[in-house]
């Protein structure tokens, strides 16, 4: 279930990918150098010492050439990504909605809700500058085909063909480090097109999973795109901070690159709604970027940038919080937080999953790799247990 590309289609998209690697990679580290030898150094004169936090490297950053030309550059590639995806989608979106209809019938539902109310943040605001963000083209599989493609783009083969990768490593680092959860029923919230969903199901194919999202044309993709695959998964329109579900109904409530899309307010709601959900003995798993007080302020800023300059006007919020405390809040013991750095298992293989899992110190975040969508990408997960 995504566009079928012409040869110049996929030659574009693997020009803005590679463009985007070349940014993400060499410009990067350029910037980086640039840091260590001209900004930093001109921040400690100034201030009589280094940048401690991610908001001073980005001010010690402001102005320096290597700093204008990643962000200039990055910013007119992540335009690029759309605007290759959406004449791509506008070509080949009649196909999309016929070969939807065709497997309608398949395994799995998707229950629409057209009394929603959709959050700004899903309908007003053009996250990672998509146009027209999620809500584009209504109901229609639009929203989703544009996504599906954009980010087969812009995640430049690092999430895997099916652009499943964090749901693959989250699964089997869950699978391996607790072989005794067997979990019955999932929840996955904040789906999008449900590329981290279906690793669920084929990692506990018993389960009945479940996966909800606000935004209706990205979720009729999600399920079509399911059926394709042979998954039976059940997607409903819904908020994560309403979750229309009984108390202790699931085993597991997941989410991926989810949290930082979120105001403060629907976030603490959304970990409470969770914990009201899950069974006891249940267990909450987020992927997310690291937050702020576990990195370096360069590589803190690094992953700041899209707050600033890449339409995420959460992202920074997300992350200068303590997910330790996001857990508490919403209703988790303190003794019951965890958290861990996995390996991508499609760039690493299975055996670096395993060794991660039987090595604690893997659990430390290693500010160069983890969270950056750049050679070397490491997932960062966290959770708790219920009680």
């Amino acid at each position: 279930m995504k566009p079928e590309l012409s040869p110049d289609e996929a030659a574009r998209g693997r020009f803005v990918s590679g463009i985007r690697s070349f940014i993400l990679n060499d410009l990067a580290a350029d910037m980086r150098t640039a840091y260590d030898k001209r900004a930093a150094p001109a921040f400690v004169r100034k201030a009589g010492r280094p940048p401690e936090t991610s908001n001073e490297a980005h001010q010690a950053l402001r102005g320096d050439p290597a700093f204008n030309i990643y962000s200039a550059m990055r910013v007119q590639a992540q335009k690029m990504v759309w605007n290759a995806a959406g004449a791509v989608v506008d070509r080949d979106l009649e196909r999309m909605e016929k070969e939807a209809a065709a497997v309608e019938a398949g395994p799995g539902s998707v229950t629409l809700d057209p009394d929603l109310e959709i959050p700004r943040n899903v309908d007003a605001i053009e996250v990672h500058l998509m146009p027209g963000s999620y809500t584009r083209g209504g109901p229609s599989l639009e929203a989703g085909a544009v996504y599906d493609q954009g980010l087969a783009v812009f995640s430049m083969g690092l999430m895997g063909a099916n652009l499943d990768d964090i749901g693959l490593s989250m699964a089997a680092y869950v699978s391996g480090k607790f072989p005794d959860f067997r979990p019955e029923r999932i929840l996955d919230t904040g789906c999008t097109i449900g590329h981290n969903t279906l690793p669920w199901k084929q990692t506990y194919p018993d389960a009945h999973v479940e996966a909800i999202d606000a935004a209706a044309g990205g979720l009729r993709y999600a399920s079509a795109r399911a059926k394709m695959q042979g998954q039976e998964v059940h997607f409903r329109q819904m908020s994560a901070d309403a979750l229309d579900y009984e108390d202790n109904s699931f085993d597991l409530v997941f989410s991926s690159m989810f949290l930082h899309e979120l105001s403060k307010k629907t976030r603490a709601q959304a970990f409470a709604e969770a914990n009201r959900v899950l069974k006891p003995g249940g267990l909450l798993l987020h992927m997310e970027l690291p937050p702020n007080d576990q990195m370096n302020a360069f590589d803190g800023f690094y992953l700041d940038w899209d707050s600033w300059y890449n339409s995420e006007p959460f992202y920074k919020g997300y992350r200068d919080e303590d997910p330790k405390q996001l857990c508490e809040t919403g209703g988790f013991a303190a003794d019951d937080y965890f958290q861990f750095v996995v390996p991508s298992i499609g760039i690493y293989g299975v055996d670096a999953v395993a060794e991660a899992i039987a090595n604690e110190d893997a659990n430390a975040v290693d500010s160069e790799t983890t969270g950056r969508l750049a050679e070397g990408i490491m997932w960062f997960g966290f959770g708790a247990w219920k009680r």
